[in-house]
């Protein structure tokens, strides 16, 4: 879900609620909040619970529906970030890899994992394992997974598969179908369906999630999906996903970003937008 802001760069709550609930009636099952559309990494301690209160306190059930994002290259912060999760009642967190180290070796990368979920592993909390090397790049290879769910059975719980491998996504699929794999590259959602996964943490639900439900329930293709990630991997896809938030509600405060990334002029989201009305209102 994407995090909305005011000009000052502090969160919009009662936008943010009032998204968040547009979201789950238009038929998604969850929200998750400070993944990497929701600008996680950007998002203080202070802030995660105050944004978890304001879901709560609108009815929004954090047991079902809300996944609390972490990211943190700390393992202390990361149980801290977890923390203010259970506490608000989450029942999943989607778990990043840590992020500022680069090409570590997988030993380490176990390590650091069970470290945390040794942490967490009473709590009941059942943990997604985020893989998304365009971003992190840490990438999270099968075997690592094995070893983890190995280790942690019952605390984990899934995979986020946002590498666009789709070699790779069969793969995780062929070993792990019995996790909730989910896919974050829309542009192989049905077919990945079709081989067992279970469905999507989405950037595009923010945008459309009515055109996503056919390819999650029965792995229906859609062209004008992989048509509008084309468009939107044109710009930093963050400030894309917030641009086309913004043309489709015809409110510019989705268009606010916090640094260092930067929103897209008003001819890219005139650009973007004319895309989007062309495939979906056309």
């Amino acid at each position: 879900m994407a995090l909305p802001l005011h000009d000052d760069g502090s969160i919009d709550y009662r936008l943010l609620v009032t998204h968040a609930r547009s979201c789950l009636d238009a038929g998604c099952s969850s929200v998750t909040v400070f993944g990497t559309t929701g600008e996680g990494a950007s998002v203080s301690l202070a802030e995660r619970a105050k944004v978890l209160g304001a879901l709560l306190s609108a009815g929004i059930d954090p047991r079902i529906e809300v996944v609390g994002g972490i990211a943190s290259a700390s393992i202390g912060d990361a149980v801290e970030q977890i923390r203010i999760v259970h506490e608000s009642g989450c029942g999943r967190i989607l778990l990043a890899p840590p992020f500022y180290f680069k090409g570590v070796r997988e030993e380490g990368l176990y390590d650091w994992f069970a470290w945390v979920l040794e942490k967490i592993a009473d709590s009941f909390v059942g943990a997604i394992l985020y893989h998304i090397p365009s971003v992190t790049q840490v990438p999270l290879s099968v075997d690592l997974i094995s070893r983890l769910r190995a280790a942690f059975p019952g605390v984990v719980i899934g995979v986020k598969d946002s590498g666009g491998d789709w070699a790779f996504t069969e793969s995780l699929l062929g070993t792990h179908a019995d996790l909730s794999i989910l896919i974050g590259d829309e542009r192989h959602l049905a077919a990945a369906v079709r081989l067992g996964a279970k469905g999507a943490i989405s950037g595009l639900a923010n945008l459309c999630p009515g055109v996503l439900l056919p390819l999650i329930e029965r792995g229906k293709d859609d062209s004008r999906v992989a048509d509008l990630v084309k468009a939107l991997l044109k710009y930093p896809v963050t400030p894309a996903v917030k641009a086309l938030l913004a043309h489709l509600s015809g409110n510019n405060r989705w268009r606010k970003v916090r640094p260092p990334l930067v929103g897209l002029t008003a001819e890219e989201v005139k650009e973007l937008g004319a895309v989007y009305d062309a495939l979906f209102l056309g």
